[in-house]
């Protein structure tokens, strides 16, 4: 596992871009993967990672697995990456914010 320094720094980093709330991406995630032609919802929908990203969200720092670590890891890389492009015009729009948002990372909103 990760010492604990280094974990606090992730802690604080995952957080601060992960930014929405447990429940608001609880929404997102139901929202997300539903739709008229898809078949009803199951009891957690939504991708692999963004129901991990969830599970933490709702978890202690004590409480966290290396799984947990590697996925915060993976989120902080990839919402990082992603802000690299923002001023890259392919990259904006409704399906990278989407594809963010299921990350539990709004780009709309102000950091």
């Amino acid at each position: 596992m990760t010492d604990a320094l280094e974990l606090d720094a992730l802690w604080d980093e995952f957080h601060r871009v992960v930014n929405m709330t447990s429940q608001e991406l609880a929404v997102w995630l139901k929202t997300r993967y539903a739709g008229e032609e898809t078949e009803p919802l199951t009891e957690h929908p939504g991708s692999p990672t963004g129901q991990h990203v969830l599970a933490i969200l709702q978890k202690r720092r004590t409480d966290l697995t290396d799984d947990d670590v590697r996925i915060m890891y993976e989120v902080v890389d990839t919402v990082n990456a992603q802000r690299d492009l923002e001023n890259t015009p392919e990259t904006n729009g409704t399906h990278r914010r989407h594809r963010l948002m299921t990350l539990g990372h709004d780009p709309l909103r102000p950091s």
